[in-house]
């Protein structure tokens, strides 16, 4: 029946519900004792009205029978309140925070379960409470309240989340639940184009008296489609259980109706995949009623209940709710009906902690005092991770830049930063964390931490052009015609088996060597090896090409020129390849630095509005520094270096020394020394054969002559001038255009020469950007503010 206003009825029900209470006590103790007594207090506020929230009663009237702020310590209350706080400071999007969530099968009693947790009157038909994520948060106010809102599935596009976002209403009656809730299907399209949602109705009741929790109650799990549910609302049903449940925060109290199998029922296995110590799950077994005494289910789900058929850590726990007939009865009256219950059935024999909403009650209060008191350090550290991850993507945006001052502000100190970065990157004084470099990485162009150190790489690729123009620059290889090194302090030496100048003495090319790959090896062909022979006819081809009014012997010294014009063919290649790369491996250091400084809508304005056009300039300007090169390369070769001529006249002395020490060899005799024993010979020189030999090494061709001392010549002058272009190359072409100035691309001069239009294009902040701004400035501010609720708890709580 409903209670009535009446105050005879209110005390007279009281008294009969604790007294029954005490009884069931007794009868579960298996003994009275004799000298017990017992005390009770009218309810307090008795004039308010009825306990009996169904009889339309305001938020403020109504009083749980037993309060679960009365169940909980001092600690409790700190350590659940933290939790509550930090929701409230909308951490619960960010976080994973603990809450008991109810879940199970279709029609096993969850919705009767959080009702009875509560006592807050749900409406009973099952379609408008299990069709969606039902949220109920209990939080502690001066006031009473009760507000509604829905949380938008984030799948949902935000044409659809904004309407629903919108939908608040805050009751003052719980007889206005009901039509309240069907606004919310109506808002979530549940009923109209769809069965489920993914949306979460959540409900905020405040009050002084309420205690700090959150329980979730889930859509029932459905074994099989029909009567208008199809195979995706079953795939949906078991999406949305599977997001709560697997969250590590999650206690989740699963529902098994004494009415089927326990094996039946999917929640069991389904909370075993992600809880399978069972550390976070806790049993509830409902409608017990509903079984025949003494049968064989019965028995089972008694040995369910005492934690022998399934085990779980936190055990099982056994309730009695209202059925059919008694769904207009109040709370008073269903505790009471649950009592006696377990006072008579064959549940009697559980423990009484076990068993009733009351002791329910108990056990989750300080069953999720302990797990949250656990998880308070793990979750600190969640915490603590998720604000720096929020702090270094705001602080990728820069500064706000809302103004034209903000802008001017902005520019001018990103313009310092880089000027300092940059030249220390130029000047090779590698300081600070941006040019950190871990041991053992390799130094490579394809290295972003060799990049950063500029002036090293650029060292690096100077020195491998050096190397690529003695091995490669040349064209024709000749390995019988031996060049001395050029050395200022000592003399040079001609042994038969020094390298020749145009071979690689590492082995390894320089596109190996700098990390190219074969890309010189595509572009420049492997010098041509000649011989003598096929040497001599080169050079002699071009000598008739080239004879003027020469006596016999000598020769036009034009030809040296037009043989070295050959020999130094590559040498254009390969230094628009070097000069390509140091310009490849600036960009892509200046864009480094400027991923460094600011943010990404910033580095692409100042890219094409800036950097672009400078960075082309110089190249431009390096090319034609390279075709003034090339061009006195390409005129007859000057020389006033007296390398060439000491290397001239070296190379003569070489060779005639090689031809005496074969005349020699030639006209030397081993004999046998008389009357000796050992195998000791004398050597003896025929000096006239000697001379007659090395006379005849001497060509009387005068035309082979002059081709021999122009080769002479074209090594010596080749030796000089590649030296002297490779210093130009990397002096005058990729020290002065591309590495030179760097700095002052992004300088404080620069930027005072825009105008207030370009600065505000380049610097101001796009609409995504400032959206993104006040998201993460609002997410700091949460964190930060959870950060300060956490730090507080656990200096008093957490040892």
């Amino acid at each position: 029946m409903l209670l009535g206003n009446s105050l005879h009825q209110h005390y007279l029900l009281s008294v009969v519900y604790h007294v029954n209470n005490l009884l069931a006590v007794i009868m579960l103790d298996g003994h009275a004792n004799p000298n017990a007594e017992v005390s009770f207090s009218p309810p307090e506020d008795m004039s308010q009205g009825s306990s009996d929230p169904r009889g339309g009663h305001a938020i403020n009237d109504f009083h749980n029978t037993v309060s679960i702020e009365g169940l909980q310590t001092e600690e409790q209350r700190l350590v659940l309140d933290t939790v509550a706080q930090i929701r409230k400071c909308g951490l619960e999007s960010i976080l994973s925070l603990p809450q008991l969530v109810v879940c199970g099968d279709q029609s096993t009693g969850k919705s009767s379960v959080l009702e009875a947790l509560t006592e807050i009157p749900f409406p009973r038909n099952d379609n408008l409470c299990t069709r969606f994520a039902t949220e109920i948060i209990l939080r502690r106010s001066n006031t009473d309240s009760l507000t509604i809102k829905i949380i938008p599935d984030a799948e949902r596009n935000t044409q659809e989340q904004d309407p629903i976002k919108a939908f608040t209403e805050t009751i003052t009656d719980f007889s206005e639940l009901p039509g309240i809730m069907d606004k919310a299907m109506l808002a979530m399209g549940v009923g109209v184009s769809k069965s489920f949602a993914k949306d979460v109705l959540s409900v905020l009741i405040e009050g002084p008296t309420r205690p700090q929790l959150t329980l979730v109650d889930l859509p029932g799990l459905i074994q099989n489609p029909g009567n208008g549910i199809t195979d995706a609302d079953v795939a949906m049903v078991k999406e949305i259980t599977q997001r709560y449940i697997e969250q590590p925060r999650t206690i989740c109290l699963a529902v098994v109706a004494a009415i089927n199998d326990h094996a039946n029922q999917g929640i069991l296995g389904r909370v075993q995949k992600v809880d399978s110590e069972g550390e976070r799950t806790l049993g509830i077994i409902t409608k017990p009623d509903r079984v025949e005494p003494n049968s064989g289910s019965e028995r089972a789900f008694l040995d369910l209940a005492n934690n022998r058929s399934v085990f779980l850590k936190l055990g099982w726990h056994v309730l009695r709710n209202r059925n059919y007939e008694e769904r207009d009865t109040s709370f008073l009256e269903r505790n009471m009906a649950e009592t006696a219950f377990f006072a008579t059935s064959n549940f009697k024999v559980l423990q009484k902690d076990c068993v009733g909403i009351d002791s329910l009650r108990g056990r989750l209060s300080l069953l999720l005092f302990e797990h949250v008191k656990q998880e308070l350090p793990r979750l600190r550290d969640d915490l603590e991770m998720a604000l720096t991850d929020a702090q270094t993507q705001l602080d990728n945006l820069g500064s706000r830049r809302s103004t034209l001052g903000d802008c001017k502000n902005f520019l001018m100190k990103l313009s310092l930063d880089y000027h300092s970065l940059c030249k220390a990157a130029v000047s090779g004084h590698y300081e600070g964390d941006y040019f950190k470099h871990e041991p053992g990485e390799e130094f490579s162009p394809s290295s972003l931490s060799a990049i950063r150190r500029l002036r090293a790489l650029i060292q690096y690729l100077n020195t491998q052009f050096s190397d690529t123009i003695r091995t490669h620059g040349h064209r024709f290889q000749f390995p019988n015609f031996q060049i001395p090194k050029l050395d200022q302090d000592a003399a040079p030496t001609f042994e038969d088996d020094q390298l020749d100048f145009c071979e690689d003495v590492n082995g390894m090319s320089w596109a190996e060597k700098a990390g190219l790959g074969k890309l010189t090896a595509s572009s420049i062909q492997s010098p041509i090896k000649l011989d003598r022979s096929q040497a001599l006819k080169w050079v002699t081809e071009a000598l008739i090409r080239n004879r003027g009014r020469e006596l016999p012997g000598n020769f036009n010294p034009l030809v040296i020129g037009e043989l070295f014009w050959e020999q130094a063919s590559n040498w254009n290649q390969l230094a628009l390849d070097h000069m390509e790369h140091c310009a490849n491996i600036c960009t892509k250091f200046l864009d480094d630095l400027l991923q460094e400084l600011c943010p990404k809508d910033i580095r692409s304005r100042l890219r094409t509005s800036i950097i672009q056009e400078a960075l082309r300039k110089r190249e431009a300007a390096a090319s034609e520094e390279l075709k003034r090169i090339m061009e006195d390369i390409r005129s007859y070769p000057l020389n006033y270096n007296h390398y060439y001529t000491d290397n001239v006249a070296k190379n003569g002395t070489a060779k005639r020394k090689r031809q005496l020490k074969q005349s020699i060899n030639a006209a030397t005799t081993h004999a046998k020394m008389p009357g000796c024993t050992s195998t000791h010979t004398s050597a003896s020189i025929d000096i006239d054969y000697a001379v007659s030999t090395i006379s005849k090494a001497i060509s009387a061709n005068m035309d082979e002559y002059s081709c021999e001392n122009i080769l002479d010549c074209l090594l010596a002058i080749y030796k000089v001038h590649q030296k002297t272009f490779v210093a130009n190359v990397t002096t005058q072409v990729i020290e002065r255009h591309i590495v030179r100035g760097l700095e002052d691309i992004v300088s404080p001069v620069v930027l005072n020469q825009l105008s207030n239009s370009q600065i505000e294009f380049i610097a101001s902040e796009p609409t995504s950007t400032k959206r993104e701004r006040d998201f993460l400035e609002d997410r700091i501010s949460k964190l930060n503010e959870g950060r300060d609720i956490l730090r507080g708890v656990m200096r008093d709580t957490i040892s």
